[in-house]
């Protein structure tokens, strides 16, 4: 028997159960579990209110996480836990279709990977594929307080961005932004509307070429508003708001692309390539973000405190 976070209750923390081991499948690869990352996706989908639908339980989430394979190769792997019926990657063994397995170099530090995850391949691939980042290129990052915004930041600056704005509201991500790499961090504040933040963020960007957008609302809204002409606004997620108060004028003046992104829109091959570069990043110091390791019996515990938000950045769960 195994140990496995197990969600009986929509809406509940999981609780700590002894489960029996995962028998592989046809074209399942067998994974010992090093460490599982709670993520938005998995509270969402635990939640029972999510587009996938109520998920049936009982059911061990867990999105994504990292382990080891049967020769000791480290990996990182994904799940459709919550999505569709089946486990996730909250317990001590996984049996994962060999599709959703990327192997990754020996000696990464497998904690910050499952930290980094899938937010660092959208913050990744919403700036390279969505976005067409090319070097010197003035960047403005929202919600850079987030694992998106953060990884975000960093990447641009790998990337070759010439310049990098970071917009987020605490003072403490304001200064995490700015050691980062963001040449200049931008407070939001909480009577913002577009033309008062647009204000401020265009006395620190100038013209910018490319918005990183996880918040929209106000924020975005903004931040169209200091896009060179033909600038391009790529938005990955609405934690500000669902809507935006975005004017066709501001829109038709300056030609401006604003971009839809989705990692659900990449293939397997895509997701393994960023996912691999993020982990040499991440392996030779150059990609961090704020995380939290935690161990695995404290699941409950860590699981309540994520959906407060009262934690140092993403929880980790370590096997």
């Amino acid at each position: 028997m195994i140990p496995a976070a197990v969600l009986r209750v929509c809406g509940r923390p999981p609780s700590l159960e002894k489960r029996r081991p995962p028998v592989p499948g046809a074209g399942e690869v067998p994974i010992t579990v090093a460490a599982a990352p709670i993520t938005p996706l998995d509270l969402l989908c635990a939640s029972g209110t999510s587009y996938f639908g109520t998920p049936a339980t009982p059911y061990v989430p867990g999105v994504q996480g990292v382990g080891y394979r049967d020769d000791g190769t480290p990996v990182w792997f994904a799940t459709s836990a919550g999505m569709r019926p089946g486990d996730g990657s909250m317990t001590a063994a996984v049996s994962v279709p060999y599709v959703d397995v990327v192997p990754l170099p020996r000696g990464v530090p497998l904690p910050l990977i499952a930290a980094l995850g899938l937010s660092a391949v959208a913050a990744h691939s919403a700036l390279t594929r969505t976005g067409g980042l090319t070097p010197g290129e003035t960047v403005v990052v929202l919600g850079a307080g987030g694992v998106v915004g953060q990884a975000a930041i960093q990447l641009a600056r790998l990337c070759g961005a010439g310049r990098v704005i970071a917009v987020c509201r605490a003072a403490d991500a304001l200064d995490r932004a700015v050691r980062l790499g963001a040449d200049a961090a931008v407070p939001l504040l909480p009577d913002d509307e577009p033309m008062t933040l647009a204000d401020r963020l265009r006395d620190a960007s100038g013209p910018a070429d490319l918005v990183l957008d996880p918040v929209f609302g106000v924020p975005a809204a903004a931040a169209l508003r200091v896009l060179r002409p033909g600038g391009r606004l790529v938005n990955l997620g609405s934690s500000a708001s669902p809507t935006a108060p975005i004017d066709s004028a501001t829109l038709r003046s300056g030609s401006l692309h604003v971009l839809g992104y989705t990692n659900n829109a990449l293939s397997t091959a895509q997701r393994a390539e960023s996912l691999i570069e993020v982990a040499g990043h991440a392996a030779a110091g150059r990609l961090t973000v704020a995380h939290e390791v935690v161990p695995f019996a404290d699941v409950a515990e860590a699981w309540s405190r994520q959906v407060a938000g009262d934690t140092e950045g993403r929880i980790v769960l370590i096997l």
